[in-house]
């Protein structure tokens, strides 16, 4: 069985889509970002960047949410597009990758936990997130999934992070971006995507923002005295 280290942003609950989809049997794993136990030596063995999510897969381990998509979906042969995509594929995987995740995550940062001043990195990194929404409206123009007729790992990859579009851009985010919008109720209305929002039932995290919490995720911030 696979052991999913997870919590419940964007880039593990992306995974927990992949799983669910392919219909591997897991075991999911709490690691409480909020308590800094992506720090702890046992789950450093498994990142050593300190992040979630990771998964143990007999004897792999395969960390970073777009890899292991990657890895489940050449283990299983499944969700991974006709031959002829495989450029598309990867090109679209890396997008979400080096671009929608990562600026999406700093818009979600100054938007709503970084201290004052923050108006420029604010305009920086909410024009980005937009931009990279523009890009992704303009490929599902014309085909209803990112790789055509072919739901794939790619529109997991961008599930994660659309779900939570009005958390990243504010209220009525997809409004902006039709074809995104149409492509994310139909993802979200896969059984595999209510059983992976499900997932949230079964461990409690910290929602506390104290300064223990800030602390644990922004490890710049200096120690309590």
């Amino acid at each position: 069985m696979i052991q999913l280290h997870y919590n419940l942003s964007p880039n593990p609950m992306k995974v927990v889509l992949a799983l669910e989809e392919m219909g591997l049997a897991y075991e999911p794993v709490p690691v409480d970002a909020r308590k800094g136990e992506q720090f702890a030596p046992g789950f450093l063995a498994l990142n050593p960047n300190g992040k979630v999510p990771a998964i143990v897969d007999g004897g792999t381990v395969v960390f970073d949410s777009n890899a292991i998509l990657l890895h489940l979906g050449e283990k299983t042969g499944q969700f991974m597009g006709r031959p002829a995509q495989r450029g598309e594929l990867l090109s679209w995987l890396m997008f979400v990758a080096t671009g929608l995740s990562p600026f999406s995550g700093q818009a979600v940062h100054f938007r709503h936990f970084a201290p004052e001043p923050k108006e420029y990195a604010m305009r920086r990194y909410g024009f980005e997130a937009e931009r990279h929404y523009g890009i992704l409206d303009d490929r599902l123009a014309a085909r209803p999934f990112m790789l055509g007729e072919d739901y794939s790992i790619v529109d997991m990859g961008v599930w994660g992070w659309a779900r939570l579009a009005n958390f990243v851009m504010g209220d009525g985010a997809l409004d902006k971006f039709p074809h995104v919008k149409r492509w994310f109720e139909v993802v979200n209305a896969r059984p595999a995507a209510e059983r992976a929002e499900a997932l949230k039932a079964r461990h409690t995290f910290k929602t506390e923002w104290d300064a223990d919490a800030k602390r644990a995720m922004f490890r710049f911030l200096e120690p309590a005295a």
